[in-house]
């Protein structure tokens, strides 16, 4: 399922889209606020950059709305269906959970977007090609 190849594996550690050798960020932890954005330019074994127009990861706001909603919707199914709590505190947990994991969300909304745009190459290597 993570296995190194894989869109997946790239959006859920942080790895470089093409060679997935390394992390894109500076710092791996996104609950360091100060270093949350912080990437390095490109990647120190396949070169590519990660920054490839200036604004493009703007586009990830987008993704973002759609990782959040899917966050909410998670936190509602567990706390209304599951644990059987009422809507009030259902509203509650959705908020919660956002808040909580707001980081998270704005750093795989990041890898979901380079992940679109950038493909896995196993002969990232060969200099030839």
């Amino acid at each position: 399922m993570l296995k190194k190849g894989s869109k997946l594996n790239s959006i859920l550690t942080g790895s470089c889209p093409k060679c997935q050798e390394e992390s894109m960020y500076l710092d791996n932890n996104p609950y360091n606020m100060g270093s949350i954005f912080k990437m390095h330019e490109t990647c120190s074994h396949c070169g590519t950059r990660y920054k490839i127009e200036p604004s493009f990861f703007y586009g990830a706001m987008y993704v973002s709305y759609g990782v959040g909603i899917a966050f909410g919707v998670a936190a509602f199914i567990i706390s209304y269906l599951f644990i059987g709590t009422n809507l009030k505190t259902a509203f509650i947990a959705i908020i919660a959970t956002l808040i909580v994991f707001m980081p998270v969300i704005m750093r795989l909304s990041r890898n979901i977007w380079i992940n679109i745009f950038i493909n896995y190459d196993k002969d990232w290597k060969n200099p030839q090609r």
